[in-house]
């Protein structure tokens, strides 16, 4: 949606990273990369032209290697997506299938390559799952690089850059990302990207305010444009009026002098008004995150993603090597809790060595657990890995993408099987680790009371339990809106899991992004949600937000949102009795 009042321009995208920062844009081009000339190549040059191909490529790697060995070790974070990309540059899907497209059709490397990229484009543009999404991405960021090289076209370095500025780019790769300067970078607007990219991951754990997903912002701001970037609401101010500079500048102070008070009272304890304290913990997918967890106050690790390790590799990483990331996770976070998430990736397209088959949607097909239970010896090697961790402190162990009983049955067979070949050989585990499933498909949910009986705990992944129960897909513009975690079925299947952990005698936490807002808090704690996790810049707020509740009335107050029969009724509802608390600029100033 578009706005122009006058000369100034309001442009709404994606709130990637919340804050606000005013200042001068700054371009980052991609000179030469988006024309490209098709030619054909005679077959007597054709081993010529494939060898030119492959000097880009490696011209590509050496720059790539050079910008890791620079990176500094507080972006250990961007190192390791960094490595990642050095590993696609002899990916099958752009790598194979470049070097036969220039066979097969005879035409130019560039050409080549700009094909099998449109190809990957389209085959991952109506999918999901962020993880595919996100390697898709990937294979993009690479090949503009090869192509850069291919054309002749100047490498822009972010580095260089001499003055304070907003960044404004179709995308940033991780290469451009990890050459930041914090005191020179206020900023991110891009025209692609969204929340799970790797631009949105980068500004949060940067800190800094980011609107991805704009479409044709490059086309819009011009070099030196006043822009204000409003990272909270998702919104872009080009040449704002100054009574616009004036509010935002006062809404930029109190959000900042807001986030510092919440930030200082962060490590204080959730505990509500009526002295029943909480368990508020952090979503990590790098073992480097685990300190941010810290420094935010969680109280452990709710959910650890595994899956970064093994989409970095050119094949599937040792049992050792699994084993050192888990442990040095445990060996940080512990006496704290940490709960380890087994593979979820489809096999096919986000671990791409492991299949040669298609599928026309992996988000609903051999993912997680079934990929698992498909794949024993590599489950196993999982498993192994982090029975051995469990040695060193709080470990439990969960398991994803659970839609029936029998998986859970076959999955234990084979976590017994890697402990029995543990103590065999003589190597510590933790015999009593804890097991649990995501609740994140409706048929386990519905199935809860079966499943309680085989597991010690629940936890609720809201981001696909709701995609899944309402059939939207979040990240599609055209229906987003739908995407509602406040739905009256949402809050009934929360309810009913809850009840039957508590029925069962098992604990239930929730993991997915519905945690970390502190408007959905009131409705979490009077179904009897304790335990939550998320990401960890939303731990500070979120334990705030507790602090200023009572569970006795959160209790009485959810026997009237059950009553409600619409989204916007339970909304108006946590408004009118909660207002005042929400209201409170510390949870939604931006």
């Amino acid at each position: 949606m578009l706005k122009n009042n006058g000369t100034e321009m309001q442009i709404h995208g994606i709130a990637a990273s919340p804050g606000i920062c005013i200042g001068k844009a700054y371009l980052v081009g991609r000179e030469g990369v988006d024309v490209v000339e098709k030619y054909f190549v005679k077959r007597e040059n054709l081993k010529e032209e494939i060898k030119r191909f492959k000097n880009a490529v490696k011209k590509a790697k050496d720059e790539l290697n050079k910008i890791i060995e620079q990176t500094p070790k507080d972006f250990s974070q961007h190192a390791h997506i960094l490595e990642t990309h050095m590993v696609l540059f002899k990916d099958k899907m752009l790598y194979g299938r470049t070097i036969e497209t220039i066979e097969n059709e005879q035409v130019n490397a560039e050409w080549a390559l700009k094909t099998v990229v449109s190809n990957v484009k389209a085959m991952f543009s109506d999918m999901t799952d962020s993880y595919l999404r996100t390697r898709a991405a990937d294979i993009i960021h690479v090949s503009d690089s090869i192509m850069r090289n291919l054309v002749g076209a100047e490498t822009e370095s972010i580095a260089s850059i001499g003055k304070q500025v907003i960044l404004v780019a179709t995308d940033l790769s991780p290469a451009e990302t990890s050459q930041i300067q914090l005191e020179k970078v206020m900023g991110f607007v891009t025209d692609r990207g969204g929340k799970a990219s790797h631009t949105g991951i980068i500004a949060r754990s940067l800190e800094i305010p980011a609107v991805l997903g704009l479409e044709n912002v490059t086309r819009i701001i011009k070099n030196d444009d006043i822009i204000i970037v409003d990272g909270t609401a998702g919104v872009v101010i080009i040449n704002p009026t100054d009574q616009a500079l004036i509010q935002f500048e006062e809404r930029k102070e109190r959000y900042e002098a807001h986030k510092a008070v919440i930030s200082r009272e962060s490590h204080l304890p959730a505990e509500t008004l009526d002295g029943i304290r909480l368990q508020v913990m952090g979503n990590i997918e790098f073992p480097e995150e685990v300190v941010a967890v810290m420094a935010y106050g969680g109280d452990g690790i709710g959910l650890y993603r595994t899956e970064f390790q093994y989409l970095s590799h050119s094949g599937f990483p040792s049992e050792d090597e699994l084993f050192d990331k888990y442990k040095d996770v445990v060996d940080v976070i512990t006496p704290r809790p940490v709960t380890i998430r087994t593979l979820d990736v489809d096999g096919d397209k986000a671990v791409s060595y492991a299949s040669d088959a298609d599928e026309a949607n992996p988000v609903l097909g051999l993912r997680g657990i079934r990929y698992c239970l498909q794949k024993p010896d590599i489950f196993k090697t999982q498993l192994r890995a982090i029975l051995r961790a469990s040695a060193f402190g709080h470990v439990r162990i969960l398991l994803p993408m659970i839609s029936c009983h029998e998986e859970i049955l076959e999955a234990k067979k084979i976590l017994n099987e890697a402990a029995d070949s543990l103590e065999n050989e003589g190597i510590d585990y933790d015999g009593n680790i804890e097991v649990g499933i995501m609740i994140e498909v409706p048929s386990a949910a519905i199935l809860a009371d079966i499943m309680a009986k085989s597991v010690d705990f629940f936890s609720i992944g809201t981001n696909d339990l709701i995609q899944f129960s309402l059939a939207v897909d979040r990240v599609n513009r055209q229906v987003a809106h739908l995407y509602q975690p406040l739905h009256p079925a949402v809050i009934r299947i929360v309810k009913h899991i809850a009840d039957v952990a508590r029925d069962s005698g098992i604990n239930v936490f929730m993991c997915g992004e519905m945690a970390g807002d502190p408007m959905n808090l009131p409705v979490l704690l009077g179904l009897g949600i304790k335990k939550l996790s998320m990401n960890p810049q939303s731990i500070p707020a979120a334990k705030k937000m507790i602090r200023s509740l009572s569970i006795n009335e959160a209790r009485f107050f959810i026997t009237e949102v059950l009553k409600e029969t619409s989204t916007k009724g339970v909304m108006n509802l946590v408004q009118n009795t909660y207002g005042s608390i929400l209201s409170d600029k510390i949870f939604n100033e931006g």
